[in-house]
C-alpha cells in the first residue's frame, strides 16, 4: 500500500508524542511541520530529523494529503478551515473546536470538498478499549443500564510549561479531558441522546507551579468543576464528573454496570491497562487484552487509521462525526447549568468499527 504524504501544523508539547509514535505506522509519511513559531518547528524538525516550513510551504505541498493540526484549541477550526480549502484532509487534535456552531462549519466544509475530517482522541482505538468493546458486543455484562465516569485532578498548572489555555475559553477540564471519556463511553455504547449537568469555578485565578513560569498568576475563565448525567440512546445512564479542583480522589477511570455484571475499564487517556469484570456478590476478575496497540502511546492512530481509510475507500473511525457528537454532549453540561434543563443532543453517529483482534505490527485493516 502506498504510503500518504503527511504535514503537521503545531509543534508543541503534543507534536513529541505524535511523532514518536508516527514510525511504528509505515503507511504515514511525514513531509514537514510547521509552526506559527518558526523556532517550534526547526527545535521538532532537529529532533527528528525532519523538515521545518511555513505553514504556508505545508499547504501548497502537493505531496501532503493529510494536515495534522495540532494548534491550540482554539486555532482548531480556523486552521482546519485553511487546510481543507488547501485540498487537503485534516486530522485535528481535540477538542473539534470550541463550539459545535464552529465545528459544524468544518464539516460541511469538507462535505462541500469532498474532504475527510479526522479528530482526536484515538485512545479508544488501543487494545484495550477495543477489548471492552468487544466484551461489551458479546454480551459479557448483559445490557448495560448504568455507569460512572471520573476526570479529576488539582489542575494542569502544576506540570504544564505554559497552562494557561486551560483555564482559558476553550479549555476547563471537560473540553480539555471530556473528549476520551465521552469518545470512549461512545465506542463502548453508543451515542449520547440527553445530559444535564452542573458547573462551578472554585477560583477566578491560579498559580503556576511548573517552570518556566512558576509564580505566574493566570486568570480562570471557565468552569473548573463538571459534572452531569448522559443518558444513552440505549436508554443506559453514565454519571460523569470532570474538575481542576480535587486533590485526590479513589474512584474508577469508567465503569458500567450491566443486567449480568459490571465492567471496569482502563484510563481512556491511555491505550492500555487492566479491564476486570464482577459478577453479582463476586470478585472482580481481570480479562485479557485480546486486540493489538495495547502497549505503548499510539498518539497519531487516528491519523493513521484515517490514512489507511483513504487509500481502502472505507470509513474512518475517529470522525469528525464522532467528534461532533462529543463536542456537543460537552458543550450541553453547561447549557444545562445556565437553564436548569435536560439538554437534548441532536447528533448520532455510529459507533466506530471495531478493530480486528489480530493485525501486523502498523496495520490497521
Amino acid at each position: 500500500m502506498s504510503k500518504v504524504g503527511i504535514g503537521i501544523i503545531g509543534c508543541g508539547n503534543i507534536s513529541e508524542a505524535y511523532l514518536k509514535a508516527a514510525s511504528t505506522f509505515p503507511i504515514l509519511d511525514i513531509r514537514g511541520l510547521a509552526d506559527l513559531n518558526p523556532r517550534a518547528a526547526q527545535a521538532r524538525a532537529t529532533q527528528f530529523g525532519l523538515r521545518a516550513c511555513s505553514v504556508d510551504e505545508l499547504l501548497r505541498d502537493p505531496s501532503i494529503e493529510i494536515i495534522v493540526n495540532l494548534t491550540i484549541p482554539a486555532a482548531h477550526v480556523e486552521v482546519g478551515l485553511q487546510v481543507l480549502r488547501a485540498g487537503k484532509h485534516v486530522h485535528s487534535e481535540k477538542p473539534l473546536g470550541l463550539t459545535t456552531a464552529q465545528a459544524r462549519t468544518l464539516l460541511e466544509e469538507a462535505d462541500k470538498r469532498g474532504l475527510r475530517v479526522g479528530c482526536a482522541p484515538d485512545t479508544f482505538l488501543g487494545g484495550s478499549h477495543q477489548t471492552c468493546r468487544k466484551l461489551i458486543d458479546e454480551g459479557a455484562i448483559g445490557q448495560p443500564l448504568a455507569g460512572s465516569a471520573f476526570f479529576m485532578c488539582p489542575g494542569h498548572e502544576r506540570w504544564h510549561p505554559n497552562p494557561a489555555f486551560y483555564y482559558a475559553a476553550g479549555g476547563g477540564p471537560m473540553l480539555d479531558m471530556g473528549p476520551y471519556y465521552i469518545t470512549a463511553l461512545v465506542n463502548l455504547i453508543g451515542p449520547v441522546a440527553r445530559v444535564s449537568g452542573a458547573v462551578a469555578r472554585a477560583r477566578s485565578e491560579r498559580i503556576i507551579t511548573s517552570e518556566p513560569l512558576k509564580g505566574t498568576k493566570i486568570p480562570v475563565e471557565v468552569a473548573t468543576h463538571v459534572a452531569g448525567t448522559m443518558e444513552f440512546a440505549s436508554g443506559a445512564l453514565v454519571s460523569i464528573a470532570t474538575s481542576f479542583d480535587v486533590p485526590r480522589h479513589r474512584h474508577s477511570h469508567i465503569e458500567l454496570y450491566g443486567t449480568d455484571a459490571s465492567l471496569s475499564a482502563p484510563d481512556p487517556n491511555r491505550f492500555f491497562g487492566a479491564i476486570e469484570i464482577a459478577r453479582a456478590g463476586l470478585d472482580w476478575v481481570p480479562q485479557p487484552t485480546e486486540h493489538p496497540y495495547a502497549t505503548g502511546n499510539h498518539r497519531i492512530m487516528g491519523a493513521a487509521d484515517l490514512a489507511h481509510a483513504i487509500r481502502n475507500n472505507r470509513p474512518h473511525r475517529a470522525s469528525g462525526a464522532l467528534a461532533l457528537h462529543v463536542l456537543e454532549v460537552m458543550e450541553a453540561f453547561q447549557t444545562s447549568s445556565d437553564s436548569g434543563r435536560h439538554v437534548t443532543i441532536e447528533t448520532r453517529p455510529e459507533r466506530p468499527a471495531m478493530l480486528p483482534t489480530h493485525l501486523p505490527p502498523g496495520e490497521l485493516d
